[in-house]
């Protein structure tokens, strides 16, 4: 599949938006859909469509093969040593709540400490933060540096006797930075601390092997990945899912239910009770395909050379001030203007068809140490190109122009 045309595998591109060509900077908060996903839906809903693992019928057996192929997909994409480890979420949001949750319930107490960053997204804060109010646990923080960067001194230096577990991000959604994960997890295990990696950034950019990483829990968000809403992915070690309590109970999670007791199902069904979004997972299959197609070497090299352009672009461009400068960056860009609000950005972008994000993006701690109430951030997808950023560097100055700066 050739990269640099892989626009035309997207639909979405063929129509105008305020009749322009649009330009979709916005990855980061959702990727566009490749028509085969599309189709999988289409076809599933109209052609295949029953639930998993209910009934023996032809449609329910065949339904079920197709959910389980996406789970051994996902296996092999992420390198994972069973299909035992994956299990289908509604979202990363899920996937790192039902960590948060089960690991609490087991094994934090009173008094224990959880590691987190200042560059993490609401998602992998809240739910930690539920547990300093219930369990009256602390939640410390490693600090960034002046580069908008997690390095493994500022790791090193917020670890203390008490930490029972560290969850961070692969790849900030403000400042880009791609974080030294693998010895953040090697310090991490010398000391017997399992580690949980919010994967949102970075599982559509970067090359995934849970085998390499060596990660407790990678959440997967994919929607993010070309795939379907309403759809996460966690990724567990064995021996966590076998210790760890389910998250939810209902259907499909059980063994036996008697008025004394219940057992709980062969894993990873102990973790997904009631009916799951079967057309959803079933579809992010062919994500995967579309993934393996272009080669992730592939998407890394092309994204990065667009992703360097456009700061240099921005670089140049005077009154806009990036924010953070990581030595390793993945696909954000995140920006404002001096005297113009990101909203107003934003809105004006908007007119030229081209599309960003304005805001705190979910990532207020980070705002407030950063002495910023919101920023613009454009973000690149494996259909960005060069001319994308020479298309929002020009909306840019008329921005400027508007508010006469």
């Amino acid at each position: 599949m050739n990269i640099e045309n892989i626009k035309k595998e997207f639909p979405i591109f063929s129509n105008k938006v305020q009749n322009n060509d649009l330009v979709y900077l916005d990855s980061a908060n959702s990727s566009q859909k490749p028509q085969i996903v599309i189709d999988r839906i289409y076809d599933f809903y109209t052609k295949e469509f029953s639930n998993v693992g209910r009934s023996v019928h032809y449609l329910a057996v065949a339904a079920t093969n197709f959910y389980e192929n996406t789970r051994k997909s996902v296996q092999k994409y992420i390198n994972a040593e069973f299909a035992d480890e994956i299990v289908f979420t509604k979202g990363a949001t899920e996937a790192i709540n039902l960590v948060a949750n089960t690991f609490g319930q087991k094994f934090l107490n009173e008094g224990d400490d959880v590691l987190l960053t200042e560059l993490e997204h609401h998602s992998n804060y809240v739910p930690w933060h539920f547990l300093r109010k219930t369990k009256k646990i602390n939640i410390n923080f490693a600090e960034i540096n002046d580069f908008g960067e997690i390095t493994i001194e500022s790791i090193k230096k917020a670890i203390t006797n008490k930490t029972k577990i560290i969850a961070l991000t692969h790849l900030s959604n403000v400042t880009g930075a791609i974080l030294p994960i693998k010895e953040i997890i090697s310090l991490a295990h010398s000391k017997n601390i399992p580690v949980l990696i919010d994967g949102c950034q970075g599982a559509p950019h970067l090359n995934l092997d849970m085998q390499d990483i060596d990660c407790d829990f990678y959440a997967i968000s994919c929607h993010k990945m070309y795939g379907p809403t309403g759809l996460g992915v966690l990724y567990a070690k064995k021996k966590w899912l076998e210790v760890l309590p389910p998250y939810q109970g209902g259907g499909g999670m059980i063994n036996e239910v008697n008025k004394e007791g219940i057992t709980y199902g062969e894993l990873p069904n102990k973790y997904e009770a009631g009916t799951m979004a079967t057309a959803q997972v079933i579809a992010f299959n062919e994500s995967i395909k579309f993934l393996e197609n272009i080669g992730i070497k592939n998407i890394e090299k092309h994204e990065n050379e667009v992703i360097k352009y456009g700061e240099e672009i921005l670089r140049k461009n005077n009154s806009v001030k990036l924010i953070g400068n990581p030595k390793s960056r993945g696909g954000v860009l995140s920006f404002n203007i001096d005297g113009i609000h990101p909203h107003d950005i934003a809105t004006i972008l908007d007119e030229d068809g081209v599309a960003i994000r304005a805001g705190h993006h979910c990532c207020q701690i980070l705002h407030k140490k950063l002495n910023l109430t919101a920023s613009a951030r454009a973000s690149v997808g494996v259909y960005n190109i060069k001319e994308d950023f020479e298309k929002l560097n020009e909306s840019i100055n008329k921005c400027k122009k508007i508010f006469d700066i």
